[in-house]
């Protein structure tokens, strides 16, 4: 019986039979019909109970989820069903949603064919990093009278990871890689500039800078030769998150910190797919995380690892700290994003 339940119609038929029960006192000729009105709402109760409870009445439900949930993002849910009776089945779907979403309303409903299949999908957004505990699927059947629901309870427990924003980090590398070359693909080309990163020495035409004229090579070839050099790679990018109670304020449903999280993810993945070097430091009244900048290939995931283990703190930033940090840390010159509330 624990998984029987009544609908609203099942009350408000009952509520109506009440009244013509009150109403047949002044009319005694009613209490006869109204007699029979009673017997026959009790049968088809009973053959409503007996058509959910059948054996041959048998649903599937499951549900997809993602490998893990971007912060901040819409992440879909789906949830798969298949009616294998040979009866229509009216059906509310009540998914057990991890308990950080605070959301104590959840149903779909659909109507499933005898035979049919279904699928229909839900999108969360996660606010907080972290782990995310999925219950129970609860499916109430109907049948097409509609008096009583049939609970069936699929144990579907599954737990999700929500770690920084990779949508919106490829999203912006899209953006910046389509300004810089809007014919990737079709030629391949070369950007010359005045850094220290040398290319070659070749001979002076109409047009180049004098300033890169190699003397000492036009010497020896009796002719003008100039150094020409290329964009400088490899150059260290950090990201510095300040992780102090100021960063706790929150906007739009996410704090600032989650949104420093998200800006310093795209910079240090775009900064690696400009062949640069990418690290990370965070602070408060003490030094967090710090992973030396590299463009190693699993450089990308040990800072999203860092990013994903950040928690805010509860004192104020140390900047003579970060100081002392970055002196330490950092041997080479560098580019710093620090990303902080004034």
């Amino acid at each position: 019986m624990k998984n029987l339940f009544l609908t609203n119609r099942f009350f408000w038929l009952l509520g109506a039979l009440i009244v013509l029960f009150a109403g047949s006192f002044a009319f005694l000729y009613l209490f006869p019909m109204v007699q029979a009105l009673f017997v026959l709402f009790l049968a088809i109760i009973a053959l409503d109970i007996w058509i959910l409870f059948n054996k041959n009445v048998q649903v599937d439900a499951g549900r997809e989820l993602p490998k893990l949930f971007n912060l901040g993002d819409q992440n879909p849910v789906k949830l798969h069903l298949y009616n294998n009776s040979n009866i229509k089945l009216n059906i509310s779907i009540i998914d057990e949603l991890p308990i950080q979403f605070q959301i104590r309303d959840f149903e779909e409903k659909i109507s499933l064919e005898p035979d049919e299949k279904r699928s229909i999908q839900y999108e969360l957004r996660p606010t907080e990093r972290g782990e995310y505990a999925f219950g129970a699927i609860n499916l109430y059947l109907g049948s097409t009278i509609g008096l009583i629901q049939r609970r069936l309870r699929f144990e579907a427990d599954a737990k999700v990871p929500v770690y920084p924003s990779i949508l919106q980090m490829k999203q912006f590398e899209l953006r910046a890689f389509n300004r810089v070359s809007q014919f990737q693909g079709i030629k391949k080309m070369r950007r010359i500039g005045h850094s220290y990163e040398f290319e070659q020495i070749k001979n002076y035409v109409r047009g180049d800078d004098y300033r890169s004229i190699n003397w000492k090579a036009s010497s020896r070839r009796s002719d003008l030769m100039v150094n020409q050099y290329e964009d400088e790679r490899a150059q260290q990018v950090y990201s510095i998150i300040d992780k102090s109670r100021a960063m706790r304020l929150p906007f739009n449903g996410l704090s600032l910190m989650d949104y420093a999280i998200n800006t310093s993810l795209v910079i240090s993945n775009i900064a690696l797919q400009k062949y640069d070097r990418a690290g990370l430091i965070t602070f408060s009244d003490k030094i967090g995380s710090t992973v030396k900048a590299d463009n190693h290939p699993t450089q990308l995931n040990k800072i999203l690892q860092a990013l994903y283990k950040e928690k805010e703190r509860h004192l104020e930033s140390n900047y003579e700290l970060l100081y002392h940090a970055v002196r330490k840390l950092v041997n080479r010159r560098s580019l710093f994003a620090l990303v902080h509330q004034f």
